[in-house]
């Protein structure tokens, strides 16, 4: 059996130029806004129609998260599934329901879900016209770490018997439940730690909210220049792994200070029009105008600001990031290196103006299209 190298090429050079490989390939799939119109939405084998705005599986590979399109028509039901990642519900239009581990949960224009990771879920339309709502996963994470793994269950509900999907001769067997976990056990020992501090977190995990209606919202001014709210987050209740979704509305003819970050961060244009600043320096950049369904990356270290194009209307933004892991790490990884920075509060006050002085309109549920 051979136990030498057969690269020919140090581990040097080979490192360096994967790297650069890397950073090339990844600057051609940089889209700064993915429009609207650019998401293809095609029928699956689960009875709803996918459409993906960014995701290796719409040809826009991302190295955090992912973002998709779906479409339920009335009467349907989906098929059931359950995967290793964690994924967050935002509806766009119609009434519906989604079943997660036997446990239904209605919604509407405005709500949002948590999906756990490895929870059997499914949904449903029971409304007289189509729904649509947008997901965002942590699969390209779990993916990078070789842990992604996705079990299709057909028509079975939680608890159901249901045939082997691998087909021949194996017996029904009952959904199985999330993975198991040793419970907590006594010892200072670093192993009886493990196992502790391991079954605390997944007992948290596993009884984390799952629903906020939009009914329930309140939104606060911030020193931004906007008001804002948590969607789905740690501080309300819920037990995502490092995902986090917030929603904040710009006020007719203004702005959201300009700040910047490393890592993922996507915005979904929920309701209004407007343009995006995006440059490595606070001047000197390039801006890009968006719409209403369009999604704005931003994936690199850049300064950027939003600004709200309709002098009557506020726009509303859906804002998915990966704060709470990602960022986090990196943050502890380069200390003593600044990784989210905004301009002094002097600055960011002249950019945002003053929110209170904005007459923002009565919250309703959102519309499509």
């Amino acid at each position: 059996m051979a136990t030498k190298t057969t690269t020919r090429v140090s581990h040097y050079h080979v490192q360096k130029k994967r790297r650069a490989d890397f950073l090339e390939q990844w600057r051609e799939y940089r889209n700064t806004v993915v429009r609207l119109g650019d998401v293809n939405m095609v029928e699956t084998p689960r009875r709803l129609r996918q459409g993906v705005y960014v995701g290796v599986d719409g040809d826009r590979p991302t190295r955090t998260m992912d973002a998709t399109a779906h479409e339920i028509d009335p009467g349907v039901i989906s098929s059931t599934h359950r995967h290793s990642w964690d994924a967050m519900m935002f509806v766009v239009a119609g009434w519906g329901w989604t079943e997660i581990d036997g446990e239904r949960v209605a919604w509407g224009p405005g709500d949002s879900l948590h999906l756990p990771s490895w929870a059997w879920h499914r949904h449903g339309n029971d409304g007289e016209a189509m729904a649509r709502f947008l997901t965002f996963s942590s699969e390209p994470m779990v993916a990078s770490l070789g842990m992604a793994a996705l079990e299709e269950a057909g028509d079975a509900e939680a608890g159901d018997e249901w045939d082997n999907p691998a087909g021949g001769d194996l017996p029904a067997v009952a959904l199985a439940p999330r993975p198991a976990f040793s419970p907590a056990v006594d010892g200072d020992d670093p192993y009886s730690r493990r196992v502790r501090r391991l079954a605390h977190e997944q007992t948290a995990r596993r009884s984390g909210r799952l629903h906020t209606s939009w009914d329930d919202l309140e939104l606060l001014n911030t020193p931004r220049g906007t008001r804002t709210t948590f969607l789905l987050d740690r501080a309300i209740g819920y037990q995502a792994s490092g995902i986090t979704m917030a929603m904040f509305e710009i006020g007719p003819g203004r702005g959201q200070s300009m700040h910047r970050h490393p890592g993922e961060a996507w915005l979904y244009v929920l309701e209004g029009h407007g343009h995006s600043y995006l440059g490595s320096e606070p001047e000197g950049g390039e801006t890009h105008p968006w719409a209403k369904g369009d999604i704005i990356v931003v994936d690199h270290y850049l300064w950027h600001q939003h600004f709200n194009d309709d002098p009557e209307r506020t726009a509303k933004v859906v804002r998915i990031h990966m704060f709470d892991s990602v960022l986090e790490t990196m943050r502890v990884l380069c200390d003593p290196l600044v990784l989210f920075e905004e301009p002094p509060d002097k600055v960011r006050d002249a950019q945002a103006g003053d929110p209170s002085t904005v007459n923002w309109p009565e919250l309703t549920r959102p519309t499509w299209p």
